[in-house]
C-alpha cells in the first residue's frame, strides 16, 4: 500500500465530508466545485498556509509535527479512530520504507486459551488485526459455526462476510457488518502497512468482491470496542448480543471479544439453547469444522 496515495485519499475523502456550514464558515456560493471544504478553507481552519496544506494533501506528511496533525484533525472534525489513523499514516511517512513481509504465525498463549475455556456462559474468541479467529471457546465456536465450516482455508471474518453467501443470512444487518469489517481492516492497514498477509487479504477481497472494493475506496476507519451485534444463527435463530472487544497488551495485535445477553431476554434464552446445541457437537482442541450440521429451528 503506497503511503502517499493513502494519505492523499484519506485527507481528500475527509475534506469532502465537511460542509462550510458544519465548519462554521460562510458558504459564499451555492455552486461549489467540490462537495465539501476547499483546500484553502481547511488551511484556514488548521492555521497553516494553503501551500503547506496542499503539500500535506498530496501525500507528504514527512516532518509534520504533532501540533500540525492535531490542528488538521480539528479542522477536518476527525473522530478518535480517524485521528489515530492520521497519526499512523504520519508515522509511516516518517520511517524508512520497508518491503512488505509476511508475519510469523501468531500464537495464542496457553494461559489465554485456558481463560477462554473458563468462560462457559459467554461466546468468546481471540482474533488478530486481519480478522483471523485464532482461538475460541466452545460457545464462540458454536456462535460462529458458519465461519468455521466455510470453504476458506482459515476462519477469517472478512473473507466470510464478503465471499461466503451464507453471510447474508448470518448477519441480518449485512451492510453494517460489511462497513465495520472494511473499516477495521483499513484501520489495521494504517497501523501495520508492511504486513504482507494483510495486503494479500485486501487484494484477494478487492479482486473477488465489488462490494469490498467500493467500501475500501471510502477510506473509512473505526474503533470497535463495545456495542451490540445481531446474528441469525442457523441452529438457534435470532440473537442480539452485547460485545466487548478488548485489545491484549501482553499480546500486541490480538483482541479478545466476548458476548453476553440481558437475563430474561429472548437472546439470553437463545444463548442457553446455543450452549445445549454446542454440547451435542464433537469439540476438538482447535476450532475445526463440526462433523454434523445444525437444523434451523425457523425452517424445520
Amino acid at each position: 500500500m503506497d503511503n502517499r496515495s493513502e494519505i492523499r485519499q484519506f485527507l481528500t475523502t475527509r475534506r469532502a465530508k465537511i460542509t462550510p456550514q458544519q465548519a462554521g464558515l460562510p458558504a459564499y456560493s451555492s455552486h461549489r466545485r467540490v462537495p465539501g471544504l476547499r483546500r484553502e478553507e481547511v488551511a484556514l481552519l488548521a492555521g497553516v498556509s494553503v501551500e503547506y496544506y496542499a503539500r500535506l494533501e498530496r501525500g507528504n506528511l514527512n516532518g509534520a509535527s504533532e501540533s500540525v496533525l492535531d490542528a488538521l484533525a480539528r479542522a477536518l472534525q476527525l473522530d478518535e479512530a480517524e485521528h489515530e489513523h492520521l497519526f499512523d499514516l504520519a508515522r509511516t511517512a516518517n520511517t524508512t520504507r520497508r518491503t512488505p513481509r509476511r508475519r510469523a504465525p501468531q500464537r495464542v498463549r496457553p494461559g489465554l486459551r485456558s481463560l477462554l475455556d473458563a468462560m462457559t456462559e459467554a461466546p468468546a474468541f481471540v482474533r488478530n488485526g486481519r480478522l483471523d479467529i485464532l482461538a475460541a471457546n466452545r460457545l464462540g465456536r458454536a456462535l460462529y459455526w458458519p465461519v468455521f465450516t466455510g470453504p476458506a482455508r482459515s476462519a477469517n471474518l472478512a473473507r466470510f462476510r464478503f465471499l461466503d453467501p451464507r453471510a447474508a443470512d448470518f448477519y441480518p444487518d449485512w451492510d453494517d457488518a460489511a462497513h465495520t469489517t472494511v473499516a477495521l481492516l483499513r484501520t489495521e492497514a494504517g497501523r501495520d502497512p508492511y504486513n504482507r498477509d494483510l495486503t494479500d487479504l485486501v487484494g484477494e477481497l478487492s479482486t473477488r468482491s465489488e462490494e469490498f472494493r467500493t467500501l475500501w475506496a471510502a477510506h473509512n476507519v473505526r474503533l470497535h470496542h463495545t456495542g451490540t451485534k445481531h446474528f441469525h444463527h442457523p441452529a438457534v435463530g435470532d440473537l442480539g448480543l452485547a460485545f466487548e472487544a478488548m485489545p491484549l497488551p501482553t499480546d500486541p495485535g490480538l483482541t479478545l471479544t466476548a458476548y453476553s445477553a440481558e437475563p430474561g431476554t429472548a437472546s439470553h434464552d437463545g444463548l442457553k439453547l446455543l450452549a445445549s446445541w454446542a454440547a451435542t457437537l464433537e469439540q476438538p482442541d482447535q476450532p475445526d469444522q463440526p462433523e454434523t450440521a445444525p437444523t434451523d429451528r425457523h425452517t424445520a
